[in-house]
């Protein structure tokens, strides 16, 4: 059996260098929320104080769980199921949690990877197409639903999505995203067809260029007129908005989901480390890597959104001087936006009447830098408005969408190893199957999944999976995670771990934050979570051009089978855990209890016939 445990060891695969298992962790970690989740939090949360929750959180809750699952990864040598089971068969529940966790959010992820496929795709058109509104089918105007709203709101909701009315409202498959859903989970297999050697290869592009492109539109919008007002609007703290509990919650949250923890892939890629390695280091960088590359998007992103609220400021001004010049009959030119307060303050005290008689638009900078967005909002609406007004706007758009797609590629590797990985520990296919042939059939598997997404109700579903199975599970597995460490494996055989990877023992700070801090901070953010999402039913905004308020998204609550679903999802992935525990625990009982019959101390068989053989051998 030493034997056998030994060449298992040696046959497994590892990295070719050091420095692609950290581009593969750190492109795990960072991905498209650090695009656009992160920046919309520090917005609407007072800027720059919003940090100082997030790196709280980064210290106590996100860098101690990171440590651990790459520690226990490399120690171990096995995926997440091989993991847990080893420090107790009763913990292989954790394992098959986060596998099915992986894989719901997969097939939701890869989708948006296939949105980013259709917008590159269309990048090239000159001009692009969400600049202008398509004409009706009688041709004789411009199409009604985009007049209403807006050219790209309408490319988004209508061209791309061809979104229903509410989620009930299923619609028919769109061809064209399932041909580049196909697209998105063909490039996937490409790049995992040969496990962690082809991955290792992918990751030197797939995580460094986002940042490439990052640097690249952060001078570009430096150059551009009101980028640092974005600048300054981003970072201005709001002390006072730190009495806010959400806050605290939101951060505690972000911090959490960045950093890609409990999916299982982190341990499946640290398992592929030589066992004498400082995961501690590896830890932090990795962390620290993350935080700083949110903190270098807003910075990339705000810029361009200052350049945004600029151009709609001085658009709404430009408006009031037309109608100013027209009614006063002033020669053009005469108002222009750089005296355009003076005129107003002069018109307001000598013709106050004539003045109110306008209704001239209230233009303020302020109300445009407040329009905040998030997700999908902020990448395939605002930034592409952004966008038109940039001279070259195809390439910016080009290279917006491939860094886009080149984040969530790297993300989707180590959610795919957090499915695959599993499916090994726990033996479910044949040793004579290649490799290739499994991650093809998950990869097909979840395009059929992912189907649901391509129906018209297809980006509400989106919402579903990204609002519930990415919150709750991962928070009980994550706890799960750490408690097993400190208290199953126990304190000081994980310190003995360490000490064999690092030739050093974790410090106390560590050792406390696995210990109390983390374990806690986790309950309660997964308490005040919970509390909070059950105060009021679920809603979600839907597109509907017959609202009276369009092109404002309507509010409505999601129906009690849709909020039977949601409940589902955030039970299924976490409901292995309890049941492989009671499993474990009967399945040990049975064998306590027939071992005791087998070796009853008060059955005298055994000397009873030892007695007859004595009685038979005697002459």
């Amino acid at each position: 059996m030493g034997k056998t445990k030994d060449s298992e060891v040696e046959e497994r695969a590892k990295w070719d260098n050091k420095l692609q298992y950290l581009l593969t962790c750190i492109g795990f970690a960072v991905g498209l929320g650090n695009i656009w989740r992160f920046p919309y939090l520090c917005q609407i949360y007072g800027g720059g104080a919003f940090l100082i929750p997030y790196l709280i959180a980064l210290v106590f809750e996100g860098l101690p769980l990171l440590y651990l699952e790459l520690a226990i990864g490399q120690r171990l040598r096995m995926g997440s199921i091989g993991v847990w089971n080893s420090i107790s068969p009763m913990l292989g529940g954790i394992g098959i949690a986060s596998m099915i966790v992986s894989f719901l959010v997969g097939i939701f992820y890869n989708t948006i990877l296939a949105w980013v496929l259709w917008y590159f795709f269309h990048s090239f058109q000159n001009p692009l197409p969400w600049s202008q509104c398509p004409v009706n089918a009688n041709l004789t105007g411009y199409n009604e639903e985009c007049v209403k709203s807006t050219p790209a709101n309408y490319f988004w909701y209508r061209e791309t999505l061809n979104i229903t009315p509410d989620i009930e409202t299923s619609g028919s498959l769109q061809w064209w995203l399932v041909i580049c859903l196909a697209s998105a989970w063909c490039v996937v297999y490409i790049c995992f067809i040969r496990g962690i050697k082809s991955i290792g290869k992918a990751v030197y592009v797939t995580t460094t260029f986002p940042y490439l492109v990052l640097t690249i539109f952060l001078i570009r919008a430096l150059t551009l007129p009101g980028s640092i007002d974005g600048l300054v609007y981003l970072f201005t703290p709001d002390w006072e908005i730190l009495k806010n509990p959400q806050v605290w919650l939101d951060a505690a949250t972000q911090i959490f989901f960045s950093l890609s923890v409990a999916f299982g892939g982190l341990i499946a890629f640290s398992s592929y480390n030589e066992e004498r390695n400082n995961c501690e280091r590896d830890a932090v960088v990795v962390g620290v890597i993350n935080s700083a590359t949110s903190l270098y998007a807003s910075i990339s992103i705000f810029a361009i959104m200052g350049f945004k609220a600029t151009n709609g400021f001085n658009s709404c001004r430009n408006e009031n001087i037309m109608s100013l010049t027209n009614h006063f009959e002033f020669s053009e030119q005469n108002i222009t936006l750089e005296n355009y307060n003076d005129w107003f303050e002069y018109l307001n005290r000598t013709s106050p009447d004539d003045l109110a008689s306008l209704n001239l638009k209230h233009c303020d900078l302020q109300t445009f830098l407040d329009q905040s967005a998030s997700g999908t909002g902020l990448a395939f609406i605002v930034f592409t408005e952004a966008v038109i007004e940039m001279p070259g706007s195809q390439i910016w758009a080009i290279l917006f969408f491939v860094m886009l797609f080149s984040l969530g590629l790297s993300s989707m590797f180590g959610t795919i190893e957090g499915v695959l990985m599993p499916i090994n520990d726990l033996k479910l296919v044949p040793k004579w199957i290649p490799s290739e042939v499994v991650t093809a059939i998950i990869c097909l598997i979840a395009f059929l999944t992912a189907l649901i997404f391509t129906l018209g109700s297809g980006n509400y579903w989106v919402e579903v999976f990204n609002g519930y199975v990415g919150s709750v599970p991962l928070l009980i597995i994550a706890f799960f995670e750490i408690t097993a460490v400190a208290y199953g494996r126990g304190m000081k055989t994980f310190s003995e771990d360490i000490y064999f990877m690092t030739g050093k023992r974790p410090s106390i700070f560590w050792k406390a934050c696995w210990m109390v801090i983390s374990p806690l901070m986790l309950l309660m953010v997964f308490v005040a979570y919970v509390a909070i999402q059950a105060q009021t039913h679920p809603s979600y905004p839907s597109w509907d051009p017959d609202y009276e308020l369009f092109p404002q998204t309507k509010m409505l609550k999601y129906p009690d089978w849709v909020f039977a679903i949601i409940i589902l999802l955030c039970v299924l992935p976490v409901i292995s855990i309890p049941v492989v525990a009671l499993y474990k625990l009967i399945c040990c009982s049975i064998k306590k209890s027939s071992a005791r019959g087998e070796l009853n101390p008060y059955c005298n068989d055994s000397f009873e016939v030892e007695t007859r053989e004595q009685k038979s051998q005697t002459p």
